[in-house]
């Protein structure tokens, strides 16, 4: 088919990160090499048995194999709600403040064409999840990052963003704990979120994928949590990494009333809902109590302490996370980013994301996922080891 035949906003796009990563790792396959890929957040583990039976159950209920209602069966957005409450002390209205998602990205990337507007600014944070500053252009909007530095934490300066460009934006992604940094906020950044929306009259958007995966005894908060939070704003979860369901494509959206509206409004136009066995699987998982991503997080956490270990004994300065299952690390030698990563992935045969995929501020970084077993990690640190020298 000929370029001239695909939108200007589909040349424009540059290649998806991750897709670019599993093509160089089947490239290397292909020629016989053994690739271990610490690239791409998708858990090694199964999803738990009773979800599973859950789903087998009620994949067997003829009603179940209808069209599913757009906003989400009752049942499922009632055990989100039950959820909030129990975990947040969050009380949210199940019927209109709560709405199923095909996945948190779905949500996220549709969330624009309900709320940007050709010549809107849509704010996102940089290093950040790449399909934020895309949904953004693809609404018509100008999508403008908010520096993450490692001096703030890497958390974002609100004030530091031009009062032209705020006066401009209707919409702001933020995402703690943080990907790709594994960065964490408190209730009082949140709150200064909040007063900054309803200053410059902003929605935002809070990407909540990784609260449920935390060491060190931390758990993090909810952005509903900040006092006035729903009334500039949503937030989306995840089933995928806190229960080990990233194939099963479940989620949801929760909080402000018009902004959950709004999204669903866009949704009944593009998509028909969630098979509503995987919602009856999803109740069983959210009415677990919190047991399975605690038994996670003891994982995770050993995984975490394993590859700062390895990374240190690679002469590397790792940030040690408090939540998420990333490790994002300083790239050495004043090589960049992208450099470093291919000399990685060719002399060690280990996939590590640059920092520069997740946005010009993610230069000078990469970031290893814990996605795999210790054995797994064992073997891709020794061979990064082996090559340190070499490399840096």
């Amino acid at each position: 088919m000929s370029k001239s035949r695909l939108a200007k906003r589909i040349l424009d796009l540059p290649p998806y990160l991750f897709a670019e990563l599993d093509r160089a790792k089947a490239d290397l396959e292909a020629q016989g090499k053994e690739v271990i890929s610490l690239g791409i957040g998708d858990p090694d583990m199964p999803t738990p048995e009773p979800i599973i039976e859950a789903l087998k159950r009620e994949s067997e209920e003829p009603a179940n194999h209808q069209y599913p209602s757009y906003e989400g069966l009752l049942k499922f957005r009632q055990a989100v709600a039950e959820w909030y409450e129990r975990r947040f002390g969050v009380s949210l209205d199940p019927v209109c403040e709560v709405i199923s998602l095909i996945g948190s990205k779905e949500g996220i990337a549709h969330l624009p064409l309900a709320f940007i507007d050709p010549g809107d600014v849509g704010l996102y944070t940089d290093p950040g999840y790449p399909v934020y500053s895309v949904a953004i252009s693809f609404a018509g909007g100008t999508a403008v990052g908010i520096p993450l530095k490692e001096e703030n934490g890497f958390l974002p300066d609100l004030e530091a963003i031009p009062a032209d460009v705020a006066q401009k934006a209707k919409l702001l992604y933020i995402n703690y704990p943080n990907n790709p940094t594994a960065a964490t906020a408190d209730v009082e950044f949140f709150e200064k979120v909040v007063a900054f929306a309803k200053r410059h009259d902003i929605l935002v958007c809070h990407d909540a994928a990784y609260t449920e995966i935390s060491f060190d005894g931390y758990e993090a908060p909810s952005f509903l949590q900040a006092k006035g939070a729903k009334d500039v704003g949503i937030e989306c979860h995840s089933l995928s990494k806190t229960f080990n369901m990233t194939g099963w494509r479940i989620g949801f959206c929760a909080g402000n009333e018009d902004a959950v509206a709004g999204l669903g409004k866009v949704k009944t136009n593009i998509d028909s809902g969630v098979f509503q066995a995987i919602q009856y699987a999803g109740v069983e998982a959210l009415l677990r109590n919190g047991k399975i991503p605690e038994e996670l997080s003891e994982i995770y956490q050993k995984r975490r302490d394993q590859v700062i270990e390895g990374l240190r004994a690679c002469g590397l300065n790792p940030f040690v996370p408090r939540a998420a299952f990333y490790v994002w690390c300083p790239v050495p030698g004043g090589v960049d980013s992208k450099e470093f990563a291919g000399k990685v992935l060719t002399e060690a045969g280990v996939v590590v994301t640059p920092g520069v995929g997740f946005g010009e501020h993610g230069e000078g970084y990469f970031r290893i996922t814990l996605t795999q077993g210790e054995e797994k990690l064992a073997e891709a640190l020794a061979r990064i080891q082996r090559v340190a020298k070499e490399l840096w």
